[in-house]
């Protein structure tokens, strides 16, 4: 979480530089728009969560004493994968143009189509290097380790940024997709490869179609490859309706990349970190710590959740105006960004838990269920999208993302409870209230404070709002959460002790209070 957060900061330093060289112009739309294909390849082949499936298949070697044996079933994965995604990756760099043509039917012009096309062939390279880090990082992640986890995201964000200040007097836009390669390179696969060495690792030059680790690994994948969620479709439709309108793309982006910040430091951290965890819990065959660990995470993560929620609301335009306007972002792209990024962070509370649900059944070696599930979501929010759209544009489009991850999030819980896995009944409901009663009232005397404030429209008063109503919400909701007697805060404190400690690695016994 400490990782994601500084990812976050240098996500919005990313948006910020990009806003700044770029603005909200049909260029930043092309770069949103070319990396769908290279998206769309890694969903379809490695069914975008590859360190998920490794990490079980490592727990089943580690727990036969097999290890040794796990590393060259590894290696001979990852060079069978290697060779199929390449010849993806060449037959995705031949249609780039076709694909362009017919996803981004309403690009403005000849020249954005191009952009596009170019950074789509450049990104294609990427899928290869999350698949090859995907591999070398499960192995980490299977030992607990989880420091060359976080440094990924860090590295990867630091390859654009350097790409943009660098590059982007010679290259325009494609800088920041040159940068994005980049920090694929070293964030995604040499760090990752570095820290499996670190440990023992050999890559070894197994390549076997028929090997039964090769076909377990297909058996866990198939459903997250033909089943995609919301999760990784919603922006390819918001930006398939989006292409409608010029600069829609960018300033919708914008919105997102703002609500990610946050919503990463809580959502995927801890759904990457809890994995291992509620793996092991199930390998053991103990249902009801698996059913306590998801419980008590998510209730946590709910809680955390509404309180940044109501937080990030009452923020909104200062946040946006600090992050974003300057140079070619001016006041009305803020604007926009603003009201977009309010509806987004509606969705927050059903963005983080949807992670904690579906890594229990991952952790289970499930990954049928919440693939049918993901699916019929899928297929049922299209028409909400269309209809959302057309009648209150990119509103209306973010709306239908927020309407369609909650009806994920629910069904994953439910789904959960009726396979008698996670009992809906034990997340901690009287939490949640308390959690809920704070968050509205801190939202709200934040709120106040903004308006009552005699401060004018420059950075340096929106910076003085965020500061104030920052102490604000958290004296609001810290003081209402002590005086109802939460455990939320203590909760937070333990977590937080817990991290100045040095340890890398951590026992399974110790997992249902980890997350």
């Amino acid at each position: 979480m400490v990782s994601a957060l500084l990812s976050g900061v240098l996500g919005l330093v990313r948006s910020s530089l990009i806003a700044y060289f770029f603005g909200a112009s049909p260029a930043v739309d092309a770069y949103t728009g070319a990396f769908e294909l290279p998206d769309t390849i890694n969903y379809l082949l490695i069914g975008g969560v590859a360190s998920t499936t490794f990490i079980k298949l490592l727990t089943q070697y580690e727990a036969e004493g097999r290890l040794e044996e796990g590393d060259r079933a590894l290696s001979n994965i990852l060079n069978v994968m290697l060779t199929v995604l390449a010849a993806a990756a060449l037959l995705g760099m031949v249609i780039a143009p076709i694909y362009v043509k017919y996803k981004f039917h309403n690009f403005d012009s000849p020249e954005t189509a191009q952009q596009c096309v170019w950074m789509t062939r450049v990104l294609l390279f990427n899928p290869l290097l999350l698949l090859a880090g995907g591999v070398f990082g499960s192995r980490l992640m299977a030992k607990k380790i989880f420091f060359y986890q976080a440094l990924q995201p860090l590295v990867y964000n630091g390859g654009i940024i350097l790409g943009a200040v660098l590059l982007h007097m010679r290259f325009g836009i494609y800088s920041v997709a040159i940068g994005a390669v980049v920090g694929a390179i070293f964030g995604m696969f040499a760090l990752n490869l570095a820290g499996a060495r670190s440990i023992g690792m050999q890559w070894s030059p197994e390549y076997d179609w028929k090997h039964p680790a090769l076909r377990e690994w297909i058996r866990l994948s198939l459903p997250l490859m033909l089943g995609q969620s919301l999760t990784t479709l919603d922006p390819q439709i918001r930006s398939y309706f989006a292409s409608e309108v010029k600069g829609a793309v960018a300033t919708m982006n914008y919105s997102r990349q703002l609500f990610n910040s946050p919503m990463m430091m809580i959502g995927p951290a801890a759904g990457a970190a809890s994995l291992p965890f509620f793996a092991s819990l199930w390998a053991k065959a103990d249902v009801a710590a698996f059913s306590a660990a998801v419980n008590r995470s998510v209730s946590r993560l709910l809680s955390v959740s509404l309180l940044l929620s109501a937080l990030m609301i009452a923020l909104a335009y200062p946040i946006v105006d600090v992050a974003l306007r300057r140079g070619r972002f001016h006041t009305s792209d803020a604007s926009a960004a603003a009201e977009l990024f309010v509806l987004f962070c509606l969705s927050l509370v059903f963005w983080t838990s949807q992670n904690l649900y579906a890594r229990a059944f991952y952790g289970a070696g499930n990954t049928l269920t919440p693939m049918i599930s993901g699916t019929i979501v899928t297929v049922v929010s299209l028409p909400v999208y269309w209809f959302l759209f057309h009648a209150d544009g990119m509103r209306g489009l973010v709306i239908a993302s927020d309407i369609g991850i909650a009806a994920h999030m629910i069904s994953l819980a439910v789904l959960l409870h009726r396979k008698r896995m996670v009992s809906l009944a034990d997340l901690q409901w009287l939490e949640l209230g308390k959690a809920l009663l704070a968050a509205m009232a801190s939202g709200f005397a934040t709120s106040f404070v903004l308006r009552v404030l005699p401060l004018g429209e420059s950075h340096g008063a929106n910076i003085v709002r965020l500061v104030a109503g920052s102490a604000v919400w958290l004296i609001v909701a810290l003081g209402l959460l002590t005086a109802m007697k939460s455990s939320l805060p203590a909760a937070v404190l333990r977590r937080k002790s817990a991290n100045v400690q040095p340890p890398v690695r951590i026992n399974a016994t110790d997992a249902p209070d980890q997350n």
